[in-house]
């Protein structure tokens, strides 16, 4: 007798891991049960050009949030003040949050209501929380947490280039490079999967320079480690180029022809020798030396900047020092050269691009550029006169809130955890009016909220997605959410409805993507010429990737995509690498085939995106941190991640595979440091700054500077280390100075 055969497994969805900015590649096999109670699998996709399968233990565990158990499946409401959260159906919820909304609007004006986004939201989501806040709310109080994360590294990249995007190359130019410089950054724990660019890359003879005040998993990769006191980066960079300008090492016949500003630039470097740099950075000028040289060097070379340089009051211009090497070098906007930013949140780049930040439209426009306001307009069918214009920034909107601003909708963001100053920004949440808030889990920030309504995960929808490499990606729906979850897009067309908004807010995200793409079209982040199936087709298409109008008969080929972008040598935009003017009879908008526009990989190729297609040099000159230690705070406090951990932890610290590999913080501090203060390893260390005090364990090593302590920052609780951080913001992109403020220790 023939047995019977085993049914087949069901194929496994493709879609992109929930976590950080590779967005890495991944399948996911469901079977079983039925909406929220299926067993899900994660597979490898190794076509998938960024990770080739390969993923982090956060990537292989993240299916454990899907489970009921683990997260929000139902409205929660505070029905009387200072009551406990209790479940409701979805109507009395939205009910309640309209209301009051409506409410405080009336009473107070729009910008009594504010929006805070997130960089983990998808680019409809994005997109529709900006649009929601300034038509339904009419309120110019919108911002992000994203702004906590790269915001100064996109001041620096605008200013320099006259465009932002966190590399405007590929992952992959990486590895074909003879030189990197990773300033601030320590992908082997933040972004595993990315590592294996920088090992081939040494693998092919190129050299590895880590620059952070810590010995990490990343720097005991490096050919070269630079260690200064948390900072002085912006010292140490402009050092190095004091030592290529000395050296006689600086590529002339490029500056002339691709930048401006160099006379100042080179001044304002020139007044940073090395042995002034020593003092200030406690790196050893033979080291300085020997860095510039490998740099020089290399036949080409790269600079990426992370979190170290970017979260410092001083950000913008320390990312602009970095710039300024990489172009007195000649190496921006050549092939695998240049300088780029490891974004950190999944949706860091797209975020950003979208409006949910306080000054942006989407497409990457500025809200005070009058044509940016007439063109968003118009596409949302409204008078530009109506549109608000810009709000505070992510610190300022939450230092403001219970006193001009009265209610708050947070959308994946957990700021009582990861806000600066956290303890302060706690008591501004629980001092509103109203608080909103839409999660997966009760997230320390959920806890304080009048209404909770819990929202779809990243495998119950389908999304885009912008990763770091400026690569749109599509997030497929794999499985059904569990009953009594609904989507953020849901929830905005619920709420605009109850608002006065019957349409234009579907809760589709196809239907968001096609309006997203005529909004963008002509910005400078054009997605108009990319679609959903074209995403799935070409494993994602690179920004800018305008559409490409048919030509008139016997005409010729438009050239400037859709929305008439401003001028650029083709249509990929102000400095992109494109394809030149596209040949007649492409595709429908968007669509592949003969004529669409390819997407950039490659930017800046040819012309950067200035007016006049040159590099702009940034004349900066070194200043002490905005806190510097002192005889009461003797000590600099600096912080991160841990490879275990993302973010706020709000879903990973749900993981138990995930707590039994970090399960909570700690204090890392040299044993010349705990030696003074009689610290072991394991003692409970209590470290105070001028805004709080935290209490974590101790651990004991040499891989940090003796004046230097670290914490994770993915913890709430006594050992919650943006208790401690200063608020102090830059200047041009309102980034607070979490990476640096004086601190004392002791044995708690």
């Amino acid at each position: 007798m023939n047995a019977t055969p085993a049914p087949a497994a069901p194929q496994p969805v493709d879609t992109h891991c929930p976590y950080c900015s590779l967005q890495c590649g991944m399948g996911l096999r469901v079977t079983g049960g039925g909406p929220g109670r299926a067993a899900v699998e994660v597979t490898e996709r190794t076509a998938f050009p960024v990770n080739r399968g390969a993923l982090c233990g956060k990537g292989r565990t993240s299916p454990a949030l899907l489970a009921p158990g683990a997260r929000l499946t139902e409205p929660l409401v505070r029905r009387s003040p200072g009551g406990p959260l209790e479940p409701a159906g979805w109507d009395e919820a939205l009910d309640r949050v309209a209301g009051e909304l409506a409410r405080l609007r009336t009473a107070h004006g729009p910008d009594a209501c504010a929006v805070f986004g997130g960089g983990g939201l998808t680019n409809e989501k994005a997109y529709l929380l900006g649009k929601f806040a300034r038509l339904v709310l009419g309120t110019s109080q919108i911002d992000y947490n994203g702004r906590f994360c790269m915001s100064s590294a996109a001041a620096a990249g605008t200013r320099a280039f006259g465009l932002d995007r966190g590399l405007p190359f590929p992952l992959a130019d990486i590895g074909e490079s003879g030189c990197v410089v990773l300033v601030g950054a320590n992908p082997a724990e933040t972004m595993p999967p990315a590592m294996r660019y920088f090992t081939r890359m040494r693998e092919n003879g190129g050299t590895l320079i880590v620059v952070d005040p810590r010995r990490t998993r990343t720097a005991e990769q490096a050919d070269l480690h630079l260690a200064p006191r948390p900072g002085t980066d912006l010292a140490l960079a402009l050092g190095l180029l004091h030592l290529v300008v000395a050296e006689g090492r600086t590529d002339e016949a490029y500056i002339a022809a691709r930048t401006s500003g160099w006379p100042q630039a080179r001044a304002a470097a020139m007044a940073h020798w090395p042995e002034l740099v020593e003092r200030v950075t406690g790196v050893p000028v033979p080291l300085l030396r020997t860095a510039a040289a490998r740099f020089c060097d290399a036949d080409s070379a790269m600079v990426l900047t992370a979190r170290g340089p970017e979260q410092q009051a001083k950000g913008t211009d320390t990312v602009g020092a970095w710039i300024n090497l990489t172009l007195a070098t000649g190496r921006a906007g050549r092939p695998h050269s240049g300088y780029g930013c490891l974004t950190g949140q999944g949706n860091g780049q797209g975020g950003r691009e979208m409006g949910q930040k306080a000054d942006q439209l989407p497409g990457y426009r500025m809200l005070t550029d009058p044509a940016a306001r007439e063109h968003v307009a118009g596409v949302w069918g409204v008078d530009p006169a109506t549109l608000p214009g810009p709000g505070r920034s992510a610190y300022e909107l939450l230092d403001a809130l219970g006193g001009d601003v009265r209610s708050l909708l947070v959308l994946g963001s957990n700021p009582v955890v990861s806000a600066p100053r956290a303890a302060h920004v706690e008591e501004r949440l629980r001092s509103l009016d109203f608080l909103t808030v839409c999660d997966v889990v009760l997230s320390e920030t959920a806890r304080l909220a009048d209404v909770v309504l819990p929202v779809t995960q990243w495998a119950e929808e389908s999304g885009t997605m912008t990763n770091l490499e400026g690569r749109v990606l599509l997030r497929r729906r794999a499985l059904d959410p569990p009953p009594g979850v609904r989507s953020d897009l849901a929830v905005l067309n619920g709420l605009a409805a109850r608002l006065g908004w019957e349409k234009g807010f579907p809760a589709d995200p196809e239907e968001v993507f096609e309006e997203l793409r005529r909004a963008t079209a002509g910005g400078p982040a054009d997605y108009s010429g990319i679609t959903y199936r074209r995403i799935a087709e070409e494993d994602g298409v690179f920004w800018p990737c305008p559409a490409v109008p048919k030509a008139p008969a016997g005409g010729p080929a438009a050239d400037g995509g859709a929305g008439g972008r401003a001028a650029g040598p083709d249509p990929g935009g102000p400095g992109a690498d494109g394809p030149g003017t596209p040949e007649p009879g492409a595709a429908g908008p968007g669509g592949p085939g003969a004529g669409a526009h390819p997407g950039t990989p490659r930017l800046f190729l040819t012309r950067f995106a200035t007016p006049d297609g040159r590099a702009r040099f940034a004349p900066v000159t070194h200043r002490p941190s905005a806190e510097e230690p002192d005889a009461q705070y003797p000590v600099v406090l600096t912080t991160g991640r841990v490879l275990a951990q993302y973010q706020s932890g709000a879903q990973t610290r749900r993981v138990d595979e995930l707590n039994a590999a970090a399960s909570g913080p700690f204090v890392q501090l040299h044993p010349e440091l705990a030696g003074r203060h009689g610290i072991a390893e394991g003692d409970p260390v209590a470290v105070t700054s001028r805004r709080g005090r935290a209490v974590a364990p101790a651990r004991v090593t040499r891989a940090i500077r003796p004046d230097t302590v670290f914490m994770p920052f993915h913890w709430a609780g006594e050992g919650r280390a943006n208790t401690l951080t200063n608020p102090a913001l830059d200047p041009v992109s309102r980034m607070p100075e979490f990476k640096v403020c004086a601190v004392r220790v002791e044995r708690a």
